[in-house]
């Protein structure tokens, strides 16, 4: 089965990501430069953090974040755990999803949407199985369904479940909602982590 088409999905949604999140950058271009600047000096270069994620028909892109964790490895030269190298800088980044900002900027290339299923990892993809991989119909989002009922504490059945309900029933209001409603999570920080990990612990299939 595949998403439905609609008139605001098909001819709408985008050019209206594309100026909304444009707009975004130019208003909170001061807080990308302070942000910048406090990565730079409590956590090195770069300041930056790029990653290959699938989007749109499962097409590989490079999403940007601001940087949230060191580069300390232990004596064997091997990256410590998430959990040793998040800092409470990054901490706080990621719980008022500051770091999230620079994504603005794969909206306005066309990997994203402001709102669609979160870009996991690329070593996801063959582990998907035929109705979890529907989440690729449709771009990948700034937030989505699953973030604003759980995002992070949801288990991976229910992720997938928000995301293919997301791609079956796009609406011009069912966005605004979201975007609304992940407003309001974003001032509380609800949903940061899972109930065992910093973040989200690694999808290993169904």
């Amino acid at each position: 089965m595949k998403a439905k088409k609609n008139i605001y999905k098909n001819y709408i949604k985008r050019p209206m990501d594309f100026l909304l999140s444009l707009l975004a950058i130019i208003i909170l271009s001061p807080v990308f430069v302070i942000i910048g600047i406090l990565v730079k000096i409590k956590l090195g270069s770069p300041i930056i953090y790029k990653q290959k994620r699938p989007g749109l028909n499962e097409k590989i892109f490079t999403l940007f974040k601001f940087r949230t964790m060191t580069d300390e490895r232990d004596g064997k030269g091997n990256l410590l755990p998430d959990g040793m190298r998040l800092t409470k800088f990054g901490k706080f980044l990621r719980s008022t999803s500051l770091d999230e900002l620079p994504e603005l900027f794969n909206i306005v290339r066309g990997d994203m949407g402001i709102v669609g299923p979160r870009p996991l990892l690329v070593q996801y993809l063959p582990l998907y199985n035929e109705h979890q991989r529907r989440r690729h119909e449709v771009r990948p989002g700034l937030t989505g369904l699953a973030q604003i009922n759980g995002r992070n504490t949801l288990t991976w059945k229910d992720k997938f479940e928000y995301d293919v309900k997301y791609v079956d029933t796009i609406t011009f209001f069912g966005d605004i909602i979201i975007i609304l409603k992940t407003l309001k999570k974003v001032i509380i920080r609800e949903g940061i982590s899972s109930n065992s990990a910093p973040t989200m612990e690694p999808f290993t299939g169904n």
